[in-house]
């Protein structure tokens, strides 16, 4: 079984705010990470792949920052791609998989050009539900669990 790594996380205190960079992040049940200005319904938690934003930077010849995704969650060596309904365990908080994140206008005002490229091949990443309470870090396992 591939396992991964949590490589960045980032709360957004308010709607369209800014993303502050944490090394650590509280997950609630059914609800989301603390402080974060999207609680509860099914977009709990964001997350992107770092190996896809890499990938992406080539392909629109830029170099921002991964927080210019708005995702909370950044792993590597996970593919998020065609994950929906597939549970995601981050240390020992998990997070059923809900859909694919959609890239809107803001990343196109981030670079010209990068909205689009987002959209195929899952690029905007993947978003999901939390299933357990739990206090998550960076450098924790990733892993698709049953």
């Amino acid at each position: 079984m591939m396992v991964g790594r949590l490589e960045a996380i980032w709360v957004k205190r308010a709607k369209r705010g800014p993303m502050d960079r944490k090394e650590s992040a509280t997950l609630v049940a059914n609800r989301g990470i603390v402080g974060n200005a999207d609680q509860g319904r099914r977009r709990q938690v964001t997350i992107i792949a770092q190996e896809r934003w890499a990938a992406l930077m080539a392909e629109v010849g830029a170099t921002l920052d991964p927080s210019a995704r708005r995702a909370n969650l950044m792993v590597s060596g996970v593919d998020l791609a065609h994950s929906r309904g597939k549970t995601l365990q981050i240390e020992s908080v998990r997070i059923q998989i809900y859909n694919e994140t959609r890239p809107c206008e803001r990343m196109d005002e981030a670079h010209p050009g990068l909205q689009a490229a987002m959209k195929t091949a899952w690029g905007g990443g993947a978003f999901g539900i939390v299933l357990d309470d739990g206090e998550i870090h960076i450098g924790d396992p990733v892993q698709w669990v049953d």
